[in-house]
């Protein structure tokens, strides 16, 4: 299941020229969403699809997607098999001597290196690690379009918004919707195109619940207000976690060497990655109707 906000009305584009590659950013203020895990994937989605892809690690202290690719790399070395892999890359930033996080070098050095892989890739996916920081919140105003997984709860809505009330309902906009808000105006001012952003729901359960519903609804009309559209992402499975020790994803299960035998979760699991890949490649055709762009609008004045 999708939705897709009024407000945006665009999506997907085709590259306005070669070399225009479309840079995908993972960004999420909040830890523990799946934000490698479902960047792999993608990135492994892609090159299925016969994309060129490039990668970089923003997160210079966890470096998830850098270990999650080197152990990729040592599976196909070991076992000779012969499994895409992107053109990888990770930035640290320079630290900055008043508050110890990336600074200005950090997204200068950011900048140049996303150019050149946007140049010679169709696509350049971009891991951000889960806190705020500058060189976070600067490859918001870079990203074609920001995917932002979020667990199936309300406490990770909490960064989108202000939530209360019986049954629950918007208050008004929080941290990171601001944080999207102002990279927004960043590159609008910059002439880039608008940013498509897509809020991702992680580890679903399987079983209904109010709570899950409830989460749906508000979703529902956080989309409208804020500017994004919504996927049901990736539900709760222990293969994901199993296979990053291989370096491996669910669409490489009937590899010889993964040692693991396909059943029907992983068919499911599969689906769940293709439906992202069509979101970010534009095949998931949804009627948007006609309203005012939401990067127009800040936040608290946005129907919040």
């Amino acid at each position: 299941m999708h939705r897709t906000a009024a407000a945006v009305a665009h999506g997907p584009t085709a590259r306005e020229a070669p070399g225009a590659g479309r840079v995908v950013v993972l960004g999420n203020e909040k830890g523990g969403t799946g934000k490698s895990t479902t960047a792999m994937h993608l990135i492994v989605a892609l090159l299925r699809e016969g994309k060129s892809v490039a990668s970089v690690d923003l997160d210079g202290h966890q470096g998830t997607l850098t270990r999650y690719i080197e152990n990729r790399r040592k599976f196909v070395e070991g076992e000779g098999r012969r499994l895409r892999l992107p053109e990888h890359r990770r930035i640290t930033g320079r630290e900055t001597a008043a508050t110890g996080l990336p600074g200005a070098t950090g997204q200068a050095e950011a900048d140049a290196l996303i150019d050149r892989l946007a140049a010679t890739h169709d696509h350049v996916v971009l891991d951000c690690p889960g806190t705020d920081n500058p060189l976070a919140r600067h490859a918001i105003s870079r990203a074609d379009i920001l995917i932002t997984p979020i667990n199936d709860s309300f406490v990770d809505l909490d960064l989108l918004a202000r939530i209360g009330g019986t049954p629950p309902r918007v208050l008004g906009p929080s941290v990171y919707s601001q944080t999207v808000w102002e990279g927004r105006q960043r590159r609008a001012m910059s002439g880039g195109r608008p940013i498509d952003w897509i809020v991702l729901r992680n580890r679903l359960s399987p079983l209904e619940s109010r709570n899950k519903k409830n989460v749906g609804a508000v979703l529902e009309q956080l989309a409208a207000r804020i500017g994004f559209r919504w996927l049901d992402g990736f539900h709760e499975r222990v293969i994901f976690r199993q296979l990053f020790l291989q370096g491996l994803t669910v669409l490489d299960l009937r590899e010889e060497g993964a040692g693991v035998a396909l059943n029907m979760s992983h068919v499911a699991a599969r689906q769940e990655i293709r439906r992202l890949a069509d979101a970010v490649l534009g095949r998931d055709t949804v009627p948007v109707a006609a309203a005012a762009r939401a990067e127009d609008a800040e936040p608290s004045l946005a129907g919040l």
